[in-house]
């Protein structure tokens, strides 16, 4: 039930988060900015870290709790310790990101 209500609230987060991201790089686009000018507004900004910190953690885990359901449904992989195990991969996953994230706000 746990994993079925974290699914549910990631898939919320990231409809929002998927909105933001797009209407933000529309915008930033139509607005005549490149890369580097973009780069150099993000840089540094806690909110933005946040966002996409909070983007990377949601898709890592909605990801890996959806290849879970998969696994289980058409290989029988089931049990608390796979269960686990999909957590884990979703964490590594979302640390990527959150890697990513990290190197965008510092570079």
């Amino acid at each position: 039930m746990r994993l079925w209500v974290i699914q549910r609230v990631t898939a919320m987060w990231l409809a929002f988060a998927v909105l933001v991201h797009l209407v933000t790089i529309l915008a930033a686009v139509q607005g005549g900015l490149s890369a580097a000018e973009i780069l150099d507004r993000t840089r540094g900004s806690l909110g933005w870290l946040g966002f996409y910190a909070a983007f990377a953690l949601a898709a890592g885990l909605h990801g890996a709790i959806g290849l879970r359901a998969v696994a289980a449904e058409w290989l029988g992989w089931r049990g608390k310790r796979l269960d686990a195990a999909w957590v884990a991969i979703g964490l590594l996953t979302a640390g990527f990101g959150i890697s990513a994230a990290y190197g965008l706000y510092a570079a």
